[in-house]
């Protein structure tokens, strides 16, 4: 059993604002820290229901925070960007089941530090009717490659936004969101506690999950956070201008969504 572990940082016991996400600062190199001893705990639950081989994707950010003397020794480490399968990459390499570790809710919902991939740059994104948050977006992208979620962990908002999506999902609750900078949160132990007991029920059978799957090619509803941010992503031949923030583009695949996705987050950069 191969196993991968798409790891982020919002959603890790004891975390709520965004100087604790952001390099260059004393409360993001403790955060860091609790993202990869969070990891750890997820590795390790993996190991103990049977894995023979452990993958764990640095998904925050620039990809390259958790720092590798820290990480169980056990596992590789998939760190860096940019790359085509972003936070899931290392699902092309064959693995049978994807834990998600720290993810939270997605953007303009009420959990701790909401957003989907850019709070700058977008509003919302959404797959045909169905809007979506990283969690969504990213089980989908490792459903093409035959991948179900079997785990996530984050706080109280990610967990209700998602269920549906992965119904057969163990999901861990790390944190009660009382607000976007505010909540009430598990000890970073009992979280580790909870998240290892966790893997371990969630591949006990992985069998019985199935994978998340859009079907055909994939209509794309994006809203940006400001009509300037649209103008710049509109300089893309592919998109269609619905209303100032609203804009919508077809791609053949939800692989080809997420990329496109990604390479507007990195045009964002040239406006900040």
């Amino acid at each position: 059993m191969k196993v991968l572990i798409s790891t982020d940082i919002e959603g890790v016991a004891g975390v709520y604002h965004h100087e604790q996400a952001r390099q260059g600062n004393p409360e993001y190199e403790r955060a860091r820290v609790l993202m990869a001893q969070e990891a750890n705990a997820a590795i390790a639950g993996a190991f103990d229901a049977g894995a023979t081989e452990v993958l764990v994707n640095d998904s925050h950010g620039g990809f390259r925070n958790m720092p590798p003397d820290v990480l169980d020794a056990r596992a590789r480490v998939v760190q860096g960007k940019p790359r085509y399968l972003s936070m899931v990459a290392g699902v092309e390499e064959g693995v049978d089941a994807l834990c998600m570790v720290g993810y939270h809710s997605r953007a303009q919902g009420r959990g701790i530090l909401a957003h989907t991939i850019n709070s700058f740059a977008f509003a919302s994104i959404s797959l045909g009717d169905q809007e979506l948050g990283e969690a969504g977006l990213y089980g989908a992208l490792a459903g093409e490659y035959g991948v179900p979620v079997v785990m996530g962990s984050g706080d109280d908002v990610f967990i209700s936004e998602n269920q549906a999506l992965f119904p057969q999902a163990t999901f861990v609750q790390t944190k009660k969101a009382t607000g976007f900078n505010s909540g009430v949160s598990l000890s970073p132990e009992q979280s580790r506690q909870a998240i290892r007991a966790g893997v371990i029920e969630a591949l006990a059978a992985p069998a019985n999950a199935r994978p998340l799957v859009f079907k055909g090619p994939q209509i794309v509803t994006l809203r940006t956070q400001s009509p300037m941010m649209a103008d710049l992503f509109c300089q893309w031949p592919s998109f269609e201008r619905v209303d100032g923030v609203t804009l919508r583009f077809s791609a053949d695949s939800v692989e080809a969504a997420v990329r496109m996705l990604n390479c507007c987050s990195a045009m964002s950069a040239m406006l900040r």
